[in-house]
């Protein structure tokens, strides 16, 4: 496999200020603190304000990217917006994007159907602009507002998502031997998690409302059996072309589904937990933005060093997957 010389030149993240606590949810739910706590590994999440919508967050964690970045808006050549909760079906949310940042040059594209996948989808199409010379500066931020679309009656997805948005600028990597290294994606249909209504199949309508069919219907234990066995496969797929082994990658940022699931496909792995942030636990499933929670962490904080090798790896509805092998 042939690296692409692209780099995560810098990241950020927006977090909404409504903390909603798991014992804020058992007030209306027939749930606690420590059924959450043992089932998930959450403890809080974040909710969107009712006057907002995702593309706010959007532009929120998009100014602390281009600011680490030092990319100024106007030199951004494209756009990625990565969600499911996006504003409305049309016009485009990284049209929007694009207009109340200013970036009046840039290209824009949506990921919107891989769901916690999509984000990973968007890194690999913003670096195959890079690498094309389509664009020199290409700024991916993935966000998901799963408060709006998630049963507040329904404890199965209620109590795992929050809301949140992360971005990442990529830009082109000079020095040899760095930058996407290796990928790897798969697939395979399924509608254990789904939102039926609201397409061509399921038009929107007065029986799709009172049947509660836009809301976000997911089988968990599907979700646990495809997550732990899909996202490790994958892991290891994308290290083995970029001729390395797990044990080469220093970090591991993975989609914050749910803490028992990264601790499994750690386990699996055979990599020490210790590799793999986690924001999953004060965040909660975070949808598109999950793996960019992580990815902000480890640059933010400093851990990711220059050589170092880093996975980043997510599943969504569908299912989809994929993982990118990059060297800092």
């Amino acid at each position: 496999m042939t690296p692409l010389p692209v780099r995560i030149a810098g990241t950020g993240v927006h977090l909404p200020p409504d903390v909603v606590t798991n014992r804020r949810l058992a007030e209306t739910l027939d749930t606690s603190d420590e059924w959450i706590v043992n089932r998930t590994g959450i403890r809080e999440r974040r909710w969107l304000a009712p006057d907002l919508a995702t593309s706010d967050m959007c532009v929120a964690a998009a100014h602390p990217a281009l600011a680490a970045a030092g990319c100024a808006v106007r030199d951004v050549d494209a756009i990625v917006v990565a969600t499911y909760t996006y504003d409305q079906p049309l016009p485009s949310t990284a049209l929007i994007v694009k207009e109340a940042l200013g970036a009046f040059r840039a290209l824009t594209f949506d990921i919107t159907q891989a769901a916690c996948a999509n984000g990973v989808q968007a890194l690999f199409l913003g670096s195959l602009l890079v690498r094309t010379g389509a664009a020199r500066r290409v700024l991916v931020i993935a966000a998901d507002s799963a408060s709006r679309v998630t049963d507040p009656e329904d404890r199965t997805t209620r109590v795992f998502f929050g809301d949140a948005a992360g971005a990442a600028v990529l830009t082109g990597a000079t020095t040899p031997g760095t930058g996407l290294l290796g990928w790897d994606f798969g697939a395979e249909l399924s509608y254990d998690v789904e939102i039926p209504a609201g397409g061509s199949r399921q038009p929107a309508g007065a029986t799709t409302f009172a049947d509660r069919r836009h809301y976000l219907k997911m089988n968990g234990r599907t979700v646990w059996d495809t997550a732990t066995r899909c996202l490790p496969d994958s892991v290891l797929n994308a290290t083995a072309k970029a001729g390395l082994t797990v044990d080469d990658v220093a970090h591991f940022f993975l989609h914050q589904a749910n803490l028992n699931i990264v601790r499994a496909a750690m386990d699996k792995l055979g990599v020490p937990r210790d590799r793999a942030p986690i924001t999953v636990d004060r965040l909660g499933n975070t949808g598109s933005a999950g793996v960019f929670t992580v990815l902000h962490k480890g640059f933010s904080e400093g851990t990711v060093r220059p050589g170092d090798a880093f996975v980043v790896s997510a599943i969504g509805a569908g299912f989809q997957w994929g993982t990118l092998c990059f060297r800092a």
